[in-house]
């Protein structure tokens, strides 16, 4: 079996350890997340890129970085290595020669949500865990459903009442008790922190158990292995809680204290919506910590995070790579959809799309080089979202009529 080198939990604040063999939550110190920490000098001695060469291409095979002991207790559906697609037609409407997408929408609940709640739903089951619960827009909710359904767990989910109805129903399908939120996923976050007592589940809201970071930062580990062992200039990120930023440059610290690679690091984009931005004003205002965003609202549900619980981690990521926070309107948002789909194919999330309006806004302004290296992260797919897109009459043909042909070709 090939072992995990997890060594212990550290706060992320107070630097307080924490046994990784007990069940946490967050610090009982300060509050702050906990962070997963490994044995990388040992696991330096022992382990290389060539280690990789003959493993299966999910996100398991990184599991000497991954938190789980025993490989009976990986609940996986296929987590499979996403593509990172070089997407030259966008490229050249932006005026980048080196622009990729990295799409997380083959994962197997179509979202990047697969990669953190699997690794917090194995390491739960691993440490005893019977019932989970979460607050969610939609997509974790849907995720910590299926997974909590393949390893044996009761689980509830608490999504606001607007959240999509795909993931409604597929949380419901796979036997999660669902239930819906007259507010925002901070409203529903309160309801899960207060019945903890009561009803005995486990908290697997955002960074409040310290595994969900463990399953997301494989993206930067993939993200590296499929360039060379190289890092490229900017990454792209649609932010809500963060996981996935403060995930990935947890990944470039292990892979260059382990030697994979060096000291270079991207520029870390944070991409939020104007309707719900705490992250974006905090930077542009040189705070250490957000403030909660009232009255939030945007189509994009997995933006629709009004008071991340790592916003000092978040804010900190993006300062350290010398990256920005950028807030896009969800009428471009919306559009980008749309452009995304018709020049390369992809199936973007309205999250996904507003990478691609942060990355014209980062070239308009001087901010990206014609030259660099640029990965935007596509973090869903679209088929949950249709309902943004925009309704049209189609014209119909009746095959019993004669077809006038010249008129298909014409544009309306």
């Amino acid at each position: 079996m090939t072992p995990s080198y997890l060594s212990h939990l550290e706060c992320s604040l107070c630097r307080k350890r924490f046994d990784a063999q007990q069940l946490q939550n967050v610090c009982i110190e300060c509050g702050k997340p906990l962070l997963p920490r490994y044995d990388l000098d040992r696991l330096a001695r022992r382990w290389n890129p060539d280690s990789l060469w003959d493993r299966e291409p999910t996100m398991w095979r990184y599991r000497e970085l991954l938190p789980v002991q025993d490989e009976k207790n990986i609940i996986s559906l296929g987590e499979t290595n996403t593509p990172l697609i070089h997407t030259k037609r966008l490229g050249e409407h932006l005026g980048l020669e080196n622009l990729y997408v990295k799409d997380e929408s083959r994962l197997p609940t179509g979202t990047f949500k697969s990669r953190g709640l699997v690794m917090a739903v194995s390491r739960a089951l691993e440490l005893g865990v019977k019932r989970v619960a979460i607050p969610s827009a939609g997509n974790a909710a849907e995720a910590l459903s299926v997974y909590a359904a393949r390893a044996g767990l009761e689980a509830f989910v608490f999504m606001p009442q607007d959240a999509p109805l795909a993931n409604q129903l597929i949380c419901n399908a796979t036997g999660a008790k669902v239930f819906l939120v007259n507010g925002l996923i901070s409203d529903a976050g309160k309801i899960v922190r207060q019945g903890t007592e009561a009803c005995g589940w486990f908290d697997l809201s955002t960074f409040r158990e310290p595994y969900r970071v463990e399953g997301k930062k494989t993206m930067g580990l993939e993200l590296a292995e499929q360039l060379g062992w190289t890092l490229p200039d900017v990454i792209i990120y649609p932010t809500g809680g963060g996981t996935g930023l403060v995930g990935m440059w947890k990944a470039f610290e292990e892979l260059e204290h382990l030697g994979w690679i060096g000291k270079k690091r991207p520029r870390m984009i944070s991409v939020q919506s104007s309707g719900c931005a705490p992250i974006v004003k905090a930077f542009r205002e040189g705070a250490e910590t957000a403030e909660f965003w009232e009255n939030a609202e945007t189509i994009a549900g997995g933006l629709r995070v009004p008071g991340p619980l790592a916003d000092r981690l978040i804010l900190s990521t993006i300062r350290e790579s010398n990256g920005k926070a950028v807030a896009v309107p969800d009428s471009l948002i919306q559009a980008a959809m749309i452009q995304m789909s018709r020049s390369e194919g992809l199936m973007p999330s309205p999250e996904g799309a507003a990478t691609l309006v942060a990355a014209q806004k980062l070239v308009q302004a001087g901010e990206v080089a014609a030259h660099e290296r640029v990965v935007l992260f596509n973090c869903g797919t679209m088929l949950k979202h249709l309902d943004l897109l925009q309704s049209k009459d189609f014209p119909i043909l009746d095959p019993k009529s004669p077809v006038n042909y010249k008129s298909l070709i014409q544009d309306p």
